[in-house]
């Protein structure tokens, strides 16, 4: 079939896409095109899709499959779905409280300066950023206060990508990254001045065992301060509903489970920190960390995530999906993480989900390992 008829037909659509969303990411549809996947050989894409979505309790997938499983659908997930974060959100994959008249790149890096302070960073320390993605946080924390960041991430493509944009910027000499798990982190004990985490450790499969490793290789009497993904004390399991919502959550996000705020805290302390304090942030944002995925708003300096947005998107991989250059399931990974949006939108106006429960905890200095 020649393709070119529908290609022309799409293709003012795509730039427009493109050019309304530059402020937004520097991706454009090509490099969206050419990234869904990741490390994932693009004949293989597909049958990819099928196994993640299986996994999930939305496709009717088991919770324990989730976390027997965690390395595999995480890495999966974010093979699949990085371009998209990339070409959508930037290079800094997460929410942020927001004031009135501040733009949401303005709220994302603010939020990422608010963990430095918390954290009390100082030049030349050396600090672990856990679940880096493609190192957005890291070069910004970096930058802000002179530190050396390690980027500890699963994910081969995401630490190649990370690679490419640290040269870029020129922090390829002072920060660097790390593959590996962070249930069994490969560091030495008390490696590192301060760690934090931004919206990441929701990915495992025990919050016990993960922050016993932060624990184990934080110096004493250093700090590790975190943002996570939870369900909060309104969240009704035995309603249908809020079942439901959670479950499109988990499924567009590659999360095990979530858990809830006081699950995350006494795990912290199960591990052996010290909370100095915590709180959900999301609860006093004069604007909602949500509205850039609520389809009723509209902005221009985010206009892939409007709905006219994601409508062009959808033009846009059905489009290179159809003529071959975005692999076959391309449109499937669109699809939930469309999904994903509605339940975040959804758990946030039921008041059920938060995206930053935000604890700082200690590590005792008496513990010397």
């Amino acid at each position: 079939m020649d393709p070119s008829p529908f290609w022309h037909f799409h293709f003012p659509i795509l730039k427009l896409s493109c050019d309304l969303g530059k402020e937004m990411s520097k991706q454009g549809a090509f490099d969206l095109a050419f990234g869904v996947g990741g490390r994932i050989g693009k004949d293989d894409v597909l049958s990819a899709v099928d196994k993640y979505e299986k996994y999930h309790g939305y496709y009717g997938g088991e919770e324990d499959e989730r976390k027997n499983n965690y390395t595999d659908m995480v890495n999966k997930y974010y093979d699949l779905c990085t371009s998209f974060y990339e070409y959508g959100w930037g290079e800094s994959f997460h929410f942020a409280p927001r004031w009135k008249g501040e733009s949401l790149q303005e709220s994302i890096k603010r939020h990422e300066h608010f963990l430095a302070l918390q954290l009390g960073l100082k030049p030349g320390q050396k600090v672990l950023d856990v679940g880096c993605g493609i190192g957005g946080p890291l070069r910004e924390i970096a930058r802000f206060s002179s530190t050396a960041v390690t980027g500890f991430n699963n994910n081969e493509y995401q630490i190649s990508r990370g690679q490419v944009l640290n040269r870029k910027v020129g922090l390829d000499q002072t920060c660097n990254f790390v593959k590996g798990d962070f249930m069994k982190m490969p560091f030495p004990d008390n490696s590192f001045d301060a760690v934090y985490a931004i919206e990441a450790t929701c990915h495992a499969p025990d919050p016990v065992g993960c922050y016993r490793e932060i624990y184990r290789v934080l110096k004493p009497g250093q700090c590790f301060a975190v943002y996570e993904w939870c369900m909060t004390d309104a969240y009704n399991p035995n309603n249908e509903e809020q079942k439901r919502i959670k479950e499109e959550i988990e499924l567009g996000n590659g999360l095990p489970e979530i858990r809830s705020t006081q699950q995350c805290l006494e795990a912290a302390r199960k591990a052996g920190f010290e909370v100095v304090w915590d709180k959900d942030l999301a609860e006093d944002s004069p604007v909602s960390w949500y509205m850039p995925l609520d389809t009723s708003h509209f902005s221009l300096s985010s206009f892939r995530l409007t709905a006219v947005g994601r409508l062009f998107t959808r033009n846009l991989v059905s489009a290179l999906e159809y003529v071959g250059v975005a692999p076959k399931g391309s449109q499937r990974v669109q699809a939930f993480l469309e999904k994903a949006a509605e339940g975040l939108v959804g758990g946030a106006k039921k008041g059920i989900f938060t995206p930053m429960y935000f604890f700082l905890v200690r590590k005792p200095i008496s513990d010397s390992q």
